[in-house]
Protein backbone atom coordinates (compact mmCIF):
# COMPACT_ATOMS: atom_id res chain seq x y z
CA UNK A 1 0.00 0.00 0.00
CA UNK A 2 1.09 3.58 -0.67
CA UNK A 3 -0.05 6.65 1.28
CA UNK A 4 -1.34 9.37 -1.04
CA UNK A 5 -2.66 12.80 -0.10
CA UNK A 6 -6.31 13.18 -1.03
CA UNK A 7 -5.65 16.21 -3.24
CA UNK A 8 -2.93 14.29 -5.08
CA UNK A 9 -5.25 11.33 -5.61
CA UNK A 10 -7.97 13.56 -6.98
CA UNK A 11 -5.50 15.24 -9.34
CA UNK A 12 -4.26 11.85 -10.58
CA UNK A 13 -7.82 10.67 -11.14
CA UNK A 14 -8.62 13.85 -13.09
CA UNK A 15 -5.61 13.30 -15.35
CA UNK A 16 -6.62 9.71 -16.07
CA UNK A 17 -10.19 10.72 -16.87
CA UNK A 18 -9.07 13.55 -19.15
CA UNK A 19 -6.66 11.17 -20.87
CA UNK A 20 -9.66 8.97 -21.66
CA UNK A 21 -11.21 11.92 -23.51
CA UNK A 22 -13.51 13.41 -20.87
CA UNK A 23 -14.36 17.08 -20.62
CA UNK A 24 -12.80 19.16 -17.85
CA UNK A 25 -16.18 19.36 -16.09
CA UNK A 26 -16.68 15.59 -16.29
CA UNK A 27 -13.15 14.85 -15.09
CA UNK A 28 -13.50 17.18 -12.09
CA UNK A 29 -16.89 15.77 -11.06
CA UNK A 30 -15.98 12.09 -11.37
CA UNK A 31 -12.55 12.48 -9.77
CA UNK A 32 -13.96 14.38 -6.79
CA UNK A 33 -16.62 11.73 -6.17
CA UNK A 34 -14.23 8.79 -6.58
CA UNK A 35 -11.64 10.31 -4.25
CA UNK A 36 -14.31 11.07 -1.65
CA UNK A 37 -15.68 7.50 -1.81
CA UNK A 38 -12.17 6.11 -1.34
CA UNK A 39 -11.56 8.46 1.58
CA UNK A 40 -14.82 7.44 3.26
CA UNK A 41 -13.78 3.78 3.20
CA UNK A 42 -15.76 2.69 0.14
CA UNK A 43 -13.01 1.38 -2.17
CA UNK A 44 -15.49 -0.66 -4.23
CA UNK A 45 -16.86 2.61 -5.63
CA UNK A 46 -13.57 4.48 -5.33
CA UNK A 47 -10.33 3.93 -7.23
CA UNK A 48 -11.19 0.35 -8.23
CA UNK A 49 -14.47 1.48 -9.78
CA UNK A 50 -12.64 4.17 -11.73
CA UNK A 51 -11.35 1.50 -14.11
CA UNK A 52 -14.96 0.52 -14.89
CA UNK A 53 -15.54 4.14 -15.94
CA UNK A 54 -12.37 4.29 -18.03
CA UNK A 55 -13.17 0.96 -19.71
CA UNK A 56 -16.72 2.17 -20.40
CA UNK A 57 -15.38 5.34 -22.05
CA UNK A 58 -13.10 3.28 -24.29
CA UNK A 59 -15.95 0.92 -25.23
CA UNK A 60 -18.54 3.64 -25.87
CA UNK A 61 -20.80 2.93 -22.89
CA UNK A 62 -19.94 6.45 -21.74
CA UNK A 63 -19.64 9.38 -24.12
CA UNK A 64 -16.70 11.19 -22.47
CA UNK A 65 -17.40 14.41 -24.40
CA UNK A 66 -21.11 14.56 -23.56
CA UNK A 67 -22.35 17.95 -22.33
CA UNK A 68 -25.39 17.68 -20.05
CA UNK A 69 -28.44 19.59 -21.26
CA UNK A 70 -30.02 21.23 -18.22
CA UNK A 71 -33.55 22.64 -18.19
CA UNK A 72 -35.94 24.10 -15.58
CA UNK A 73 -39.37 22.51 -16.17
CA UNK A 74 -40.73 24.14 -12.97
CA UNK A 75 -39.41 26.55 -10.31
CA UNK A 76 -38.46 23.70 -7.96
CA UNK A 77 -37.28 21.27 -10.66
CA UNK A 78 -33.90 21.03 -12.37
CA UNK A 79 -33.65 18.37 -15.06
CA UNK A 80 -30.54 17.12 -16.86
CA UNK A 81 -30.20 14.99 -19.95
CA UNK A 82 -26.73 13.49 -19.57
CA UNK A 83 -26.50 12.66 -23.26
CA UNK A 84 -25.04 9.23 -22.63
CA UNK A 85 -22.28 10.65 -20.45
CA UNK A 86 -21.32 10.70 -16.78
CA UNK A 87 -23.99 10.99 -14.08
CA UNK A 88 -21.76 13.18 -11.91
CA UNK A 89 -21.28 16.02 -14.41
CA UNK A 90 -24.84 17.34 -14.61
CA UNK A 91 -25.26 17.24 -10.84
CA UNK A 92 -21.99 19.10 -10.35
CA UNK A 93 -23.03 21.80 -12.82
CA UNK A 94 -26.51 22.18 -11.30
CA UNK A 95 -25.46 21.94 -7.65
CA UNK A 96 -25.27 25.65 -6.81
CA UNK A 97 -28.65 26.22 -8.46
CA UNK A 98 -30.09 23.29 -6.48
CA UNK A 99 -28.83 24.85 -3.24
CA UNK A 100 -30.23 28.29 -4.07
CA UNK A 101 -33.61 26.86 -5.07
CA UNK A 102 -33.91 24.74 -1.91
CA UNK A 103 -33.06 27.71 0.30
CA UNK A 104 -35.56 29.92 -1.53
CA UNK A 105 -38.47 27.50 -1.90
CA UNK A 106 -37.66 25.11 0.93
CA UNK A 107 -37.52 22.11 -1.40
CA UNK A 108 -35.83 21.46 -4.74
CA UNK A 109 -35.48 18.42 -7.00
CA UNK A 110 -32.74 17.43 -9.42
CA UNK A 111 -33.65 14.73 -11.94
CA UNK A 112 -31.46 13.21 -14.62
CA UNK A 113 -31.85 10.75 -17.48
CA UNK A 114 -29.59 9.08 -20.04
CA UNK A 115 -26.49 8.67 -17.87
CA UNK A 116 -23.99 5.99 -16.93
CA UNK A 117 -24.31 4.55 -13.41
CA UNK A 118 -23.63 7.12 -10.69
CA UNK A 119 -21.12 5.37 -8.41
CA UNK A 120 -21.25 6.22 -4.71
CA UNK A 121 -24.79 7.56 -4.32
CA UNK A 122 -24.17 8.72 -0.76
CA UNK A 123 -21.77 11.40 -1.99
CA UNK A 124 -24.64 13.20 -3.73
CA UNK A 125 -26.55 13.75 -0.48
CA UNK A 126 -23.47 14.12 1.77
CA UNK A 127 -22.61 17.17 -0.30
CA UNK A 128 -26.01 18.68 0.49
CA UNK A 129 -25.63 17.93 4.21
CA UNK A 130 -22.32 19.81 4.28
CA UNK A 131 -24.33 22.84 3.13
CA UNK A 132 -26.88 22.40 5.92
CA UNK A 133 -29.56 20.72 3.80
CA UNK A 134 -31.30 17.38 4.10
CA UNK A 135 -30.84 15.23 1.00
CA UNK A 136 -32.53 12.15 -0.44
CA UNK A 137 -31.37 10.38 -3.60
CA UNK A 138 -32.53 7.40 -5.67
CA UNK A 139 -31.03 5.83 -8.78
CA UNK A 140 -31.40 2.77 -11.01
CA UNK A 141 -29.39 0.80 -13.54
CA UNK A 142 -29.46 -2.42 -15.58
CA UNK A 143 -31.63 -5.24 -14.18
CA UNK A 144 -29.81 -7.35 -11.56
CA UNK A 145 -32.41 -7.86 -8.84
CA UNK A 146 -35.40 -10.20 -8.80
CA UNK A 147 -38.75 -8.58 -8.04
CA UNK A 148 -41.29 -9.83 -5.51
CA UNK A 149 -42.51 -13.22 -6.76
CA UNK A 150 -40.14 -13.32 -9.75
CA UNK A 151 -37.01 -15.36 -10.41
CA UNK A 152 -35.64 -13.09 -13.12
CA UNK A 153 -33.87 -9.74 -12.67
CA UNK A 154 -36.23 -6.81 -13.19
CA UNK A 155 -34.62 -4.00 -11.14
CA UNK A 156 -31.07 -2.88 -10.55
CA UNK A 157 -29.77 -2.89 -6.97
CA UNK A 158 -31.67 0.44 -6.92
CA UNK A 159 -29.90 2.19 -4.06
CA UNK A 160 -31.22 5.12 -2.11
CA UNK A 161 -29.33 7.55 0.09
CA UNK A 162 -30.31 10.02 2.80
CA UNK A 163 -28.26 12.61 4.66
CA UNK A 164 -29.03 15.14 7.40
CA UNK A 165 -26.60 17.64 8.94
CA UNK A 166 -25.78 17.84 12.62
CA UNK A 167 -23.80 20.41 14.55
CA UNK A 168 -20.25 19.52 15.54
CA UNK A 169 -20.04 16.18 13.81
CA UNK A 170 -20.39 14.22 10.57
CA UNK A 171 -23.80 14.09 8.94
CA UNK A 172 -26.20 11.22 9.39
CA UNK A 173 -25.66 9.32 6.14
CA UNK A 174 -27.70 6.32 5.01
CA UNK A 175 -26.58 4.76 1.74
CA UNK A 176 -27.96 1.32 0.95
CA UNK A 177 -29.09 -0.81 -1.94
CA UNK A 178 -32.46 -2.50 -2.24
CA UNK A 179 -30.67 -5.83 -2.70
CA UNK A 180 -29.41 -8.03 0.12
CA UNK A 181 -25.90 -6.95 -0.87
CA UNK A 182 -24.28 -4.60 -3.37
CA UNK A 183 -23.37 -6.02 -6.79
CA UNK A 184 -19.71 -5.10 -6.23
CA UNK A 185 -19.60 -7.67 -3.41
CA UNK A 186 -20.76 -10.41 -5.80
CA UNK A 187 -18.10 -9.38 -8.32
CA UNK A 188 -15.44 -9.34 -5.60
CA UNK A 189 -16.37 -12.84 -4.40
CA UNK A 190 -16.36 -14.18 -7.96
CA UNK A 191 -12.92 -12.70 -8.60
CA UNK A 192 -11.54 -14.25 -5.40
CA UNK A 193 -13.28 -17.59 -5.90
CA UNK A 194 -15.13 -17.22 -2.60
CA UNK A 195 -18.63 -18.37 -1.73
CA UNK A 196 -21.33 -15.82 -0.94
CA UNK A 197 -23.80 -16.11 1.97
CA UNK A 198 -27.18 -17.76 1.53
CA UNK A 199 -29.90 -15.25 0.79
CA UNK A 200 -27.85 -12.96 -1.41
CA UNK A 201 -28.75 -14.40 -4.80
CA UNK A 202 -30.44 -17.03 -6.95
CA UNK A 203 -29.04 -18.86 -9.97
CA UNK A 204 -30.39 -18.87 -13.53
CA UNK A 205 -33.00 -21.49 -12.58
CA UNK A 206 -34.30 -19.44 -9.67
CA UNK A 207 -32.65 -21.56 -6.97
CA UNK A 208 -30.79 -20.06 -4.01
CA UNK A 209 -27.03 -20.12 -4.59
CA UNK A 210 -23.77 -19.43 -2.76
CA UNK A 211 -21.79 -19.44 -6.03
CA UNK A 212 -21.09 -15.83 -7.08
CA UNK A 213 -20.62 -16.81 -10.73
CA UNK A 214 -24.02 -18.50 -10.74
CA UNK A 215 -25.43 -15.40 -9.06
CA UNK A 216 -24.10 -13.22 -11.87
CA UNK A 217 -26.04 -15.28 -14.41
CA UNK A 218 -29.10 -15.37 -12.16
CA UNK A 219 -30.33 -12.52 -9.97
CA UNK A 220 -29.68 -10.79 -6.69
CA UNK A 221 -32.38 -10.97 -4.05
CA UNK A 222 -33.94 -8.05 -2.21
CA UNK A 223 -33.27 -7.39 1.46
CA UNK A 224 -36.22 -8.34 3.62
CA UNK A 225 -37.99 -10.28 0.87
CA UNK A 226 -41.06 -8.61 -0.58
CA UNK A 227 -40.56 -5.45 1.49
CA UNK A 228 -37.14 -4.86 -0.01
CA UNK A 229 -38.47 -5.59 -3.49
CA UNK A 230 -41.16 -2.97 -2.91
CA UNK A 231 -38.43 -0.46 -2.00
CA UNK A 232 -36.63 -1.34 -5.25
CA UNK A 233 -39.84 -0.67 -7.17
CA UNK A 234 -40.33 2.66 -5.40
CA UNK A 235 -36.74 3.66 -6.25
CA UNK A 236 -37.32 2.60 -9.86
CA UNK A 237 -40.33 4.90 -10.17
CA UNK A 238 -38.59 7.83 -8.45
CA UNK A 239 -35.38 7.58 -10.44
CA UNK A 240 -36.25 6.18 -13.87
CA UNK A 241 -39.96 6.97 -13.98
CA UNK A 242 -39.84 10.60 -12.88
CA UNK A 243 -36.74 11.45 -14.92
CA UNK A 244 -37.79 9.70 -18.14
CA UNK A 245 -34.74 7.40 -18.02
CA UNK A 246 -34.53 3.75 -19.04
CA UNK A 247 -36.38 1.32 -16.84
CA UNK A 248 -33.92 -1.23 -15.47
CA UNK A 249 -35.38 -3.88 -17.78
CA UNK A 250 -34.51 -1.69 -20.79
CA UNK A 251 -31.05 -0.55 -19.64
CA UNK A 252 -28.03 -2.02 -21.50
CA UNK A 253 -25.31 -3.71 -19.42
CA UNK A 254 -22.96 -1.25 -17.73
CA UNK A 255 -19.97 -3.64 -17.94
CA UNK A 256 -20.18 -4.96 -21.50
CA UNK A 257 -21.18 -3.74 -24.95
CA UNK A 258 -21.09 -0.26 -26.41
CA UNK A 259 -24.39 1.27 -25.28
CA UNK A 260 -24.95 3.59 -22.35
CA UNK A 261 -27.33 2.12 -19.74
CA UNK A 262 -29.23 5.44 -19.73
CA UNK A 263 -29.89 5.40 -16.00
CA UNK A 264 -32.07 7.76 -13.97
CA UNK A 265 -31.36 9.83 -10.88
CA UNK A 266 -33.46 11.82 -8.44
CA UNK A 267 -31.99 14.06 -5.74
CA UNK A 268 -34.25 15.97 -3.36
CA UNK A 269 -32.88 18.87 -1.29
CA UNK A 270 -34.78 20.16 1.76
CA UNK A 271 -33.84 23.18 3.90
CA UNK A 272 -34.82 22.40 7.53
CA UNK A 273 -33.65 25.82 8.73
CA UNK A 274 -36.72 27.47 7.19
CA UNK A 275 -38.84 25.74 9.84
CA UNK A 276 -36.31 25.17 12.61
CA UNK A 277 -33.08 27.24 12.56
CA UNK A 278 -31.84 25.09 15.46
CA UNK A 279 -32.15 21.86 13.44
CA UNK A 280 -28.41 20.92 13.29
CA UNK A 281 -28.01 21.33 17.07
CA UNK A 282 -31.23 19.43 17.76
CA UNK A 283 -30.04 16.65 15.43
CA UNK A 284 -26.73 16.46 17.28
CA UNK A 285 -28.48 16.09 20.63
CA UNK A 286 -30.77 13.38 19.30
CA UNK A 287 -27.91 11.46 17.66
CA UNK A 288 -25.95 11.61 20.92
CA UNK A 289 -28.95 10.34 22.86
CA UNK A 290 -29.53 7.46 20.44
CA UNK A 291 -25.91 6.34 20.40
CA UNK A 292 -25.04 7.11 24.03
CA UNK A 293 -28.13 6.01 25.95
CA UNK A 294 -29.49 3.37 23.60
CA UNK A 295 -26.44 2.04 21.77
CA UNK A 296 -27.80 2.82 18.32
CA UNK A 297 -25.34 2.55 15.43
CA UNK A 298 -25.44 5.84 13.55
CA UNK A 299 -24.77 5.39 9.83
CA UNK A 300 -22.41 7.95 8.39
CA UNK A 301 -20.32 8.58 11.49
CA UNK A 302 -17.54 6.18 10.48
CA UNK A 303 -17.54 7.52 6.91
CA UNK A 304 -17.39 11.11 8.11
CA UNK A 305 -14.54 10.40 10.51
CA UNK A 306 -12.66 8.47 7.81
CA UNK A 307 -13.03 11.42 5.43
CA UNK A 308 -11.69 13.82 8.05
CA UNK A 309 -8.66 11.56 8.65
CA UNK A 310 -8.05 11.24 4.92
CA UNK A 311 -8.06 15.02 4.49
CA UNK A 312 -5.42 15.30 7.22
CA UNK A 313 -3.35 12.16 6.63
CA UNK A 314 -4.08 10.93 3.10
CA UNK A 315 -5.37 7.53 1.97
CA UNK A 316 -3.70 4.15 1.47
CA UNK A 317 -3.98 2.84 -2.09
CA UNK A 318 -2.86 -0.54 -3.42
CA UNK A 319 0.41 0.12 -5.25
CA UNK A 320 -0.67 -1.97 -8.27
CA UNK A 321 -3.82 0.12 -8.67
CA UNK A 322 -1.83 3.30 -8.22
CA UNK A 323 0.70 2.32 -10.90
CA UNK A 324 -2.09 1.33 -13.28
CA UNK A 325 -3.81 4.65 -12.69
CA UNK A 326 -0.55 6.57 -13.26
CA UNK A 327 0.00 4.71 -16.53
CA UNK A 328 -3.50 5.64 -17.73
CA UNK A 329 -2.97 9.24 -16.63
CA UNK A 330 0.16 9.48 -18.78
Amino acid sequence: MSRVQLSELQCLLERAIRAAGATDAGARALAAQSAEAEAMGQPGVGVVHMFDYLDAMAAGRIDPRAEPRITRPAPAFIHADAGGGLAQTGYDIAFDDLLKTARTLGLAAFTQANAYTCGALGTFVARLAREGLIGFAATNGPALLAGSGSTKPVYCTNPMAFAAPQAGGPALLIDQSSSATAFVNIRKAAKRGEAIPQGWAIDGDGNPTTDPKAAMTGALTAFGGARGANIALMVEVLSAGVSGANWSLDAPDFLTGGQCPGTGLLVLALDPALIDPDFPARMARQMERLSGEYGVHLPGRAKGEALERAIEEGVDIDERLLERLKAMAG
